[in-house]
């Protein structure tokens, strides 16, 4: 057999099986930048033509609501949603709370993990009238659940930087590896500068959780609590196929939002990995994808993401569960 370097991304090689394509290829450092440049740009025109536009719901694609798989309830309730939406801005707009241009535009920020440092740190530098040094590669860098180690090179590149920091944390850490992570990377406790992306498993958080919140609140630490409920749910099928589970997915976040309200905090903001193509890369949902339907179209090269339905069945689960805590 043939044993070639692993597919690194596209920062790094390519995923074709020759020796040429997984030849590390420093030209695609700048292809990256390029095609990050153009994707930003691209979407702050959509954003400029109205394609945040919250005012036709109804217009939403919504056929999973018609799958056997989803409950009368759920459809129902997720119908409900959209009427109420729609109803609710058209009240915004006739009581004159709200501009027109306010509901048809967003604030746009971009996130990523700085996982190679040749590329962060060549992008690094001062800006104008600003104290420190910035990471202008994105808004929000994160440090993965591999790479946060107290004595390695991502956590001290990342305790140097002034852009708010996003850190990845499995099931593994204890709380007192979590309070030494925290007084490194913001050691003045500087409100907004920590972004904790919990990503524990379906079947952990329960469990995890709840003393990672408790020694961060008696601890007087600030930070921004965050679920990834994608990373710690990762299922390899009989067929050797990296998927996911909807269920597992809407388990994990819900069970969250139950431990940060027991616990007396607040969840602050989600991390899912989606596309609004229809792919068939993660099982379950309201359109009843099997394991025998990931092969239709699994277009990933790396993890496994939700499709169009799928990620908007979520986003109705979070509304929901978000209605009943107010």
């Amino acid at each position: 057999g043939v044993t070639l370097p692993s597919y690194r991304g596209d920062l790094v090689n390519r995923p074709e099986f020759t020796a040429a394509a997984r030849a590390p290829d420093p030209e695609l450092l700048l292809r990256g930048y390029e095609r990050a440049a153009l994707t930003l740009n691209f979407i702050r025109s959509l954003v400029d033509g109205g394609f945040a536009d919250l005012h036709h719901p109804e217009y939403w694609n919504l056929a999973f609501l018609r799958h056997a798989s989803l409950s009368a309830d759920r459809r129902a309730e997720y119908e409900r949603m959209t009427a109420n939406l729609a109803d609710g801005l058209r009240l915004m707009e006739a009581l004159g709370e709200k501009a027109v241009d306010d509901l048809t535009r967003v604030e746009f920020y971009t996130s990523h993990e700085g996982l190679n440092l040749y590329y962060e740190s060549a992008q690094t530098r001062r800006v104008p009238r600003r104290e420190g040094f910035f990471n202008l590669t994105t808004h929000l860098p994160w440090i993965g659940e591999r790479t946060r180690a107290l004595d390695g090179a991502h956590v001290e590149y990342f305790r140097g930087i002034r852009n708010p920091v996003g850190v990845k944390i499995g099931p593994k850490i204890t709380p007192d590896e979590l309070l030494q992570l925290l007084d490194v990377l913001n050691p003045s406790n500087e409100p907004g500068k920590i972004v904790l992306i919990a990503r524990l498993g379906a079947r952990s958080v329960s469990t995890a959780l709840p003393a990672l919140v408790r020694a961060v609140s008696n601890a007087h630490k600030l930070v921004l609590w965050t679920c990834d409920p994608m990373h710690g749910n990762g299922i390899t099928t009989s067929r050797g196929v990296k998927t996911r589970s909807f269920d597992d997915i809407r388990d994990e976040l819900e069970r969250s939002i139950d431990v940060h309200r027991a616990e007396g905090s607040h969840l602050g903001g989600v991390h899912f990995e989606l596309t609004g193509e229809d792919v068939t890369e993660c099982i379950g949902g309201g359109a009843g994808i099997t394991e025998a339907d990931l092969s239709a179209n699994y277009a990933s090269l790396c993890d496994p993401r939700l499709n169009y339905q799928q990620a908007l069945e979520l986003a109705f689960v979070l509304a929901n569960r978000m209605s009943r805590e107010r």
